[in-house]
């Protein structure tokens, strides 16, 4: 009889176990589906009425004034889009460009909203709005211009020349497939320390987008730096250089992706858009064009 009570005893037991774990594991699951919920970070920021953006400190496209407040073309067209979404705050933060999408990523920002070139590698990490923005290249030489630089591949063609770039920029690959060597590139994570690389005397050069190169050589020492002029867009198998720029969202996060396109085309639609444009030195040159996200991001 003792025996049947323990055999008994420990039949309960296992069946208990059995049912603990099954409710667990269901609970564990529930929990996983919730948090990845498409739209859950839409509702909070509704809930809440604020947005977070990450900025990099490049202007005209984003960039933090005296009074700390963070503006240029991409945060003022994201601020646009997300009061049309009924959210009113936005708070910025400026960082490295580098630094943009792993700090998306790790969820210390909802979006970034730099102009950030949609390219494949990029598009392998996080998800890609709209293009909002069309730009092409520009350089910045030392004064009298020595090395006679008027495009990236002059900077290929004379292994001599060093050129200084924004860490994490797409120019270091536009460079590096026109044949320039690792060698001649030296690499800074602000604007101004690409233009004191210049200005110093230890590079020959720095390339960036032909807006921000405009932005930096308007205050920089003209005694010691000018904008290479003419210059000629570079073109890589053929084609000429376009960068198209966009919001950046989490991969999970795909139905404020889709809202967000949805209030972004009206923007552009309604030719609102284009006024945030002339208001940061932008035109008509720089709006969207044919070319879409996807054709981007497969490129």
């Amino acid at each position: 009889m003792k025996k049947w009570s323990l055999i008994l005893i420990a039949s309960l037991l296992i069946l208990l176990g059995a049912c603990g774990n099954s409710s667990e594991n269901a609970g564990a699951g529930d929990s996983g589906k919730d948090s990845k919920s498409e739209g859950s970070t839409l509702e909070r920021l509704k809930e809440v009425g604020k947005v977070k953006l990450g900025v990099a400190n490049e202007k005209p496209y984003g960039y933090k004034t005296s009074d700390g407040e963070v503006t240029g073309v991409a945060p003022e067209i994201t601020k646009a889009v997300f009061k049309e979404m009924s959210i009113d705050v936005v708070e910025g933060e400026v960082t490295e460009f580098g630094s943009l999408i792993p700090a998306l990523q790790a969820e210390r920002f909802d979006v970034v909203t730099a102009g950030m070139d949609i390219r494949p590698e990029r598009c392998a990490e996080a998800a890609f709005g709209d293009v909002e923005i069309r730009y092409g290249e520009g350089m910045a030489v030392q004064k009298g211009n020595p090395k006679n630089l008027h495009s990236y591949e002059d900077i290929a063609k004379n292994p001599d020349v060093k050129v200084s770039i924004m860490a994490g920029a797409n120019q270091n690959e536009f460079l590096k497939e026109l044949g320039v060597k690792d060698n001649q590139i030296e690499t800074a994570d602000s604007i101004s320390s690409n233009i004191a690389a210049v200005s110093s005397g230890r590079v020959d050069a720095t390339v960036m987008t032909e807006a921000s190169i405009r932005e930096a050589v308007a205050s920089a020492d003209h005694s010691k730096v000018e904008e290479a002029k003419p210059f000629t867009q570079p073109e890589i198998g053929g084609e000429s250089v376009m960068s198209y720029g966009a919001a950046v969202f989490r991969k999970e996060d795909n139905e404020l992706r889709e809202a967000y396109n949805a209030e972004l085309k009206k923007l552009i639609d309604s030719g609102k858009i284009l006024e945030i444009f002339e208001e940061f030195g932008f035109g008509e040159d720089n709006l969207p064009d044919d070319v879409t996200t996807e054709d981007r991001c497969a490129k």
